[in-house]
This record gives C-alpha cells, sequence and structure tokens, in this order.
C-alpha cells in the first residue's frame, strides 16, 4: 500500500513538473509559472470526481463561461487561466483539444475600456477622461489642459451630439483641439485666429511630418470649433503649408489568398473574418452585430448606423449561414444561463435603455459576438456582456497573414477591399457596389475598379512577346 501511494505522489510530481517545461516553452517565466499551477489547480479542483482524459470540451466552456462571470477578474488572470488550462489538456493528450474555441476564450479576456467608442456616450460630458478618449487621458499635458479648458471641450462636445456625429469623430476632435491649445502655449482659442492655426497645421505637417489626412483631421476639428462652437463662421483660415496627400490604392487579396488566409483562422475568428469577406462590412460593422440585425429568411443582414449614420443591407452569405446559425445557439445558450444567474443585460444605444427598460435583457438585442465575460460598467455599476474587442480580430488576422506566407500588407479592412473588388469582378454594376459598401459617392467605390485593368491598365508586357 505505500509503495502505490508513493508511485502515485511520483506520477503527480513528474506530471507538475512537465507540465512546467511546458509553461516555460510557451514563454512564461518564474516567478509567473507559479500562477499557472495554481489556476491549471483551480480546474482540477473544479471538477474533484474526474479525470482529465474523462471531461469534454462543454467542461472546459461551462468552466470559462462561470470563470467569466468574475467582474473582479482581471483581463491578464482570465487569459492566464484561459492559457492554463489549454497546457493543462495538452499535456493530457486529449484528442478533443481543437474543439474548444481557445483563440475566442483568449480574446475574451480584454473587456471594452470605458472610452471605447461603443459605450463612450454612457458617460455625460464634463465627467472625467474616459468620456473623452483614454489614449488622450494617458497624456499628462492633454489631461490638464482638458481640466483647463473643460467648459470650452464641454460646448464641443454638446455641438457634436446635437449634429448626431459619430463618437469617434468626437473623441479625434476633442484630441486635435486640446493638441492646438497645448502648442498655443495653454492659451484659450477664443483668443486666437487664423494664424495661430496655420502655424499648428504647418508645424503638424513640417515637423511633426504628419500625413495629409492626419492635417485634415486636425483642420476639420479647427474649423468645427471655430464656426460651430465659437460662432466665428467668417474666419479665412489662409494659407498653409499642407501636407502632401499620396493617391493610393487599396491592398486586394486574390481569391486563392482568401481561402488560404481564412484556412488559418479558426473559431470565431475564422466566422468573422468570412463574414467581412463574404459582406463587405467593416470591422466595427461585424463586432457590434445584434442577433435582430441577422436574417436567414431572406439571407441578409441590416448594418445600422454605419458611417455617416445609414443604415444598408448586405447579403448573408449562403456559406457563412449554417455555421452562423450554429454559433448564435450557442450564443442563446450562454445568454439564458446568464439570465438565471441574474445577468444578460446588453448595451443599448441612444437612450433605448431608458425608452425600453427590458430590451437590454431581449434576446433580440444581444451582440451576435459576444464576450465571454462580463464586465461591470464602472459608472453606473450594471454588469453586461460586451461585444469582443475588435483588436482580438485585427491580431489574428494579422498572424493567419503571416503564417499564410501572404506577402501583402494584409488588416481587417483588406477583407472589405477584396469583396468590393471580387463583386466587381463577377460582373455586378458599380452602384450595386456603391450601396454595398455604403459610400456616399460612386467615386469613392471607381478605385476599385483599378484591379481589373489587369497588368496595368490591360497593357501586355513587352518582355511576354519575347520569342
Amino acid at each position: 500500500m505505500g509503495n502505490d501511494s508513493s508511485s502515485h505522489r511520483d506520477k503527480v510530481r513528474s506530471f507538475w513538473h512537465r507540465y512546467v517545461e511546458k509553461v516555460h516553452k510557451s514563454g512564461v517565466k518564474p516567478p509567473f509559472d507559479r500562477w499557472m499551477v495554481r489556476r491549471a489547480e483551480q480546474y482540477i479542483a473544479a471538477f474533484p470526481d474526474r479525470k482529465l482524459a474523462e471531461q469534454s470540451p462543454a467542461d472546459v466552456d461551462n468552466y470559462l463561461a462561470e470563470l467569466g462571470r468574475d467582474t473582479q477578474l482581471k483581463d491578464w488572470q482570465f487569459r492566464q487561466a484561459v492559457d492554463a488550462i489549454r497546457i493543462l489538456f495538452e499535456l493530457a493528450g486529449v484528442g478533443w483539444l481543437s474543439q474548444v474555441d481557445w483563440s475566442q476564450w483568449r480574446a475574451s479576456a480584454r473587456r471594452l475600456e470605458p472610452g471605447h467608442a461603443t459605450v463612450a456616450r454612457d458617460y455625460e460630458e464634463g465627467q472625467a477622461e474616459p468620456s473623452r478618449g483614454a489614449a488622450d487621458a494617458r497624456t499628462d499635458g492633454l489631461a490638464r489642459i482638458r481640466e483647463t479648458h473643460s467648459a470650452l471641450l464641454d460646448r464641443v462636445i454638446k455641438a457634436i451630439r446635437v449634429r448626431g456625429m459619430a463618437i469617434r469623430t468626437e473623441q479625434t476632435y476633442l484630441h486635435w483641439i486640446a493638441r492646438y491649445i497645448a502648442f498655443s502655449e495653454d492659451r484659450s482659442p477664443a483668443d486666437l485666429g487664423p494664424l495661430e492655426v496655420g502655424r499648428f497645421l504647418e508645424h503638424l505637417a513640417v515637423e511633426r511630418r504628419v500625413s495629409a489626412s492626419t492635417q485634415n483631421l486636425a483642420l476639420n476639428a479647427l474649423v468645427f470649433l471655430y464656426r460651430e462652437v465659437l460662432g466665428r463662421e467668417d474666419l479665412d483660415f489662409g494659407a498653409f503649408a499642407r501636407a502632401k496627400r499620396p493617391r493610393r490604392l487599396p491592398t486586394v487579396l486574390t481569391h486563392a489568398e482568401v481561402t488560404a488566409l481564412l484556412g488559418h483562422l479558426d473559431g470565431v475568428h475564422r466566422l468573422m473574418a468570412s463574414m467581412l469577406y463574404g459582406t463587405g462590412m467593416r470591422l466595427m460593422e461585424c463586432v457590434r452585430l445584434r442577433v435582430q440585425d441577422v436574417d436567414f429568411g431572406y439571407g441578409q443582414i441590416l448594418v445600422r448606423n454605419a458611417k455617416g449614420n445609414k443604415d444598408r443591407v448586405v447579403p448573408l452569405p449562403e456559406r457563412a449561414q449554417g455555421t452562423l446559425s450554429a454559433h448564435l445557439a450557442r450564443v442563446r445558450e450562454q445568454h439564458e444561463s446568464d439570465l438565471a444567474d441574474g445577468y444578460g443585460e446588453v448595451y443599448l444605444p441612444d437612450a433605448l435603455a431608458r425608452k425600453y427598460p427590458n430590451a437590454a435583457k431581449d434576446w433580440r438585442w444581444q451582440y451576435v459576438f459576444p464576450s465571454g465575460r462580463l464586465a461591470r460598467d464602472p459608472r453606473s455599476g450594471a454588469v453586461r456582456r460586451h461585444h469582443l474587442h475588435e483588436s482580438a480580430l485585427q491580431k489574428a488576422v494579422n498572424r493567419a497573414a503571416r503564417e499564410a506566407g501572404i506577402t501583402k500588407r494584409v488588416g481587417t479592412h483588406t477583407l472589405r477591399h477584396s469583396f468590393a473588388t471580387h463583386v466587381l469582378q463577377a460582373g455586378y454594376d458599380i452602384r450595386t457596389v456603391q450601396e454595398l459598401l455604403g459610400h456616399a459617392d460612386v467615386s469613392t467605390t471607381m478605385i476599385y475598379t483599378h484591379v481589373l485593368n489587369r497588368g496595368g491598365k490591360g497593357v501586355q508586357s513587352p518582355l511576354d512577346a519575347l520569342a
């Protein structure tokens, strides 16, 4: 009996020794490896009567879903738990390891920050930095300017919101106005004029060497400040050194490259990337999709509040419908479990939560691509399940492009460019493509015709004519 006990302890000791070795190979170094062991031990303790080999993917999903309801758990702690459990089952040698969407669980570790464009307008103007952009709050100088000139910036916020402009526009304008004030040695913009604006824009182009689009953003912000907020419509900003605006053609993947890219993605990231390519949606349009916006009957998706605050309809790819339907079934199970535990709320825009108090828990309003974690609002205290953070898909697509050996510069927006080009190649007219993409002007859509002129304006290279 004593020998059996000793042999068991030796096996356990050997197992954890091999586990730590795999943790080290994954890039985790001491003393953080001890936390990985602790996370793995916590998982094992949750199933006291079952061995690892006897467990299933559903056990892992249920455990992580329950862990995701702990709103006190920090992002890195949740990601650490996901990695620890994955390595645990790798070592156990289970055959179903790939059936758990580890990348989706890992992506769920990052919650939406208070200044994120989805939720930023939950906060009233004048309250604190998050409503004005988390990126600026990290810069001490701009944060001080925001505090000193809070009354003016609150007027800017009100003017933007009255006009129904996008939250990202609001954040961008506030950023550039704060930088303009800093450049002007903390003087009030009301005491400045076109001369100071020209100097600031020249500083950006000549000394900071910003792109033409960046300089135009700054100019638009200052024009809005002076004309819409300060009421100085008669101002002529005059001439200043403009950054040169290059004419860039979009990066477009071939059909084979798209296939290779999707082949190096899995789980929810593969589904989301397929939707971007199959519908032409922008990244944020995809992650913000609600269940009610997906129409399987008509085979279409209603994209709400897109760029320019416009709605449009895009096709729902037949090839993605089966996968999407199965995905939504899992999301609904998760939602019903949340409701049973007293949660189940989702963020509602434009004060809809006050107009329809019960809508936040309605299945139709839930996100198609929700996070695996619940998050507590830092102000209201409401516990919600937001959508996946967009950075997760961006990183996954970049990684997949490298693994697929694609030498082009690939991002999530490349899939939208590829959609437009391939639809044109299929023979659809330019106006149809314009509507699918949501472009206000057809000239914007015309840029995708460059690929149709194969080989440089359709010209045959003289090298190909040689005998």
